[in-house]
């Protein structure tokens, strides 16, 4: 697929994705996504984001907690 801010190639990867689900904040390792070989834009499919959103609403194995600062500029 081409970029649609670029207009270059996009590739298939895994990548580790930032995902807000119920109020919280997930980042979910190994999602397959086509990202811009040129400027990194990233293109989730609606069944990936689906399977995120059913992973999270059941049981799920948590990996790690992180704590994130929040600032304002």
């Amino acid at each position: 697929m081409l970029c649609e801010f670029c207009g270059e190639k996009t590739t298939q990867k895994k990548v580790c994705k930032q995902h807000w689900f119920h109020g919280n904040l997930y980042l979910i390792e190994n999602v397959e996504a086509e990202v811009c070989s040129e400027c990194g834009e990233r293109y989730f499919h609606a069944k990936t984001l689906d399977a995120i959103d059913r992973l999270l609403e059941g049981k799920h194995e948590v990996k790690e907690n992180l704590q994130v600062e929040v600032v304002s500029l």
